[in-house]
């Protein structure tokens, strides 16, 4: 091994002792995406919440549904309450004919999101927007929660309900803004209960309540779990993972390796280890392929020189006898035919073999 490659492994060595000690000490800066997966630990998943919902609804058995609910609903005869919680729940509408058979035989869904798509069922929202040092509030109507208002520390674009149906709507909470007097200065309804059939959909508008970064600062939980208190103790519950904005399925080995932060380092030091084994040892080894040009045709330029011979040699018999021996070999080679004699019987052989006139045929052998 040459002392020049030695210095370059151990240049390489330091550098990585160096990444390995830069990136083990910087500080990550903190994911705010709003996934609503239950399996992200980040601010906006809802980790937190899916782990302590068998503490929420003991009596109640939790399923996964990773299917639209359409599919989900056709194929099966549940009972209990379907949950939705994400930024925006897109609902089609065959999905949403389902979602009304299931809560018209006495079921529940609840559906926490900024943005509806509720035109059938005859609901509209709007935004509204905090002023400066203006804080959200939320506030339960039920009396059971003492009709306790609910402060955060972050501000929101609260989402209320501008457009209700009073026959069918039963409001359970509202939400606003308060200002630094304490001082309410815009509110509307954000939870309600819609009644169908037998059963009721829930709707709320604010599912940060339900997110890790919620949950996690006290007393927020306790706005969480009294609005989850509202569908009761359902049979079974349903945890909807298929309209997520966030991503929850691994798709391909690659995502798998991108995602897991030690395969991610292996895989970036693997590619560039190769990489500088392949530019030094290359470097070291390859020879240059030396050109080879191929044997030119030398046929044309022979027969130049030989033409040229003749010509200034003033040959021109010769050259003409030659051309009959060619012509006559060409005859026995192509046509099978003895050229001793050229005579009548010769001139008709030929002239039938080749397809020419015998006037052409007489004319050349003369």
């Amino acid at each position: 091994m040459h002392r020049s490659f030695k210095i370059y492994i151990a240049v390489f060595i330091l550098l990585l002792i160096a990444l390995f000690y830069f990136e083990k000490n910087k500080s990550h800066p903190v994911n705010w995406f709003p996934s609503y997966v239950k399996t992200h630990s980040m601010p906006y998943g809802t980790y937190v919440l899916y782990h302590a919902l068998p503490e929420l609804f003991p009596k109640s058995k939790i399923q996964d549904i990773n299917r639209t609910p359409y599919l989900f609903l056709k194929d099966n005869q549940p009972k209990g309450c379907y949950l939705f919680i994400d930024e925006s729940v897109n609902i089609d509408k065959e999905s949403l004919k389902q979602l009304m058979t299931f809560v018209a035989k006495g079921n529940s869904v609840f559906i926490s999101s900024h943005y509806f798509e509720l035109d059938t069922l005859g609901i509209e929202t709007r935004s509204l927007h905090p002023g400066p040092g203006e804080n959200p509030f939320f506030k339960l109507y039920s009396p059971s929660f003492n009709r306790r208002e609910y402060q955060f520390d972050r501000a929101f674009n609260q989402v209320v309900f501008s457009k209700i149906d009073t026959a069918k709507v039963i409001v359970l909470g509202q939400a606003g803004f308060v200002n630094k007097k304490g001082e309410r200065t815009e509110s509307d309804a954000n939870f309600i209960l819609y009644k169908h059939g037998k059963g009721s959909f829930f709707f709320h508008t604010f599912p940060e309540a339900f997110t890790n970064y919620q949950i996690l600062k006290s007393p927020n939980e306790k706005y969480a779990a009294a609005v989850l208190s509202y569908i009761g103790e359902p049979e079974n519950l349903y945890w909807d993972r298929y309209l997520k904005t966030g991503k929850i399925r691994i798709t391909s080995p690659m995502q798998f390796i991108l995602k897991n932060k030690s395969l991610k380092w292996a895989y970036y030091l693997l590619l560039i280890g190769v990489t500088i084994f392949i530019f030094f040892e290359g470097k070291r080894k390859q020879r240059s392929i030396p050109i080879i040009k191929p044997l030119q045709n030398q046929t044309l330029a022979f027969t130049r020189t030989v033409a040229h011979m003749f010509f200034e040699k003033q040959e021109h018999k010769n050259i003409a006898e030659q051309e009959i021996r060619y012509f006559l070999e060409y005859i026995r080679r192509h046509f099978h035919l003895q050229t001793l004699e050229l005579d009548r019987k010769f001139q008709q052989d030929l002239a039938a073999r080749s397809g020419k006139s015998i006037e052409s045929i007489s004319k050349l052998i003369r």
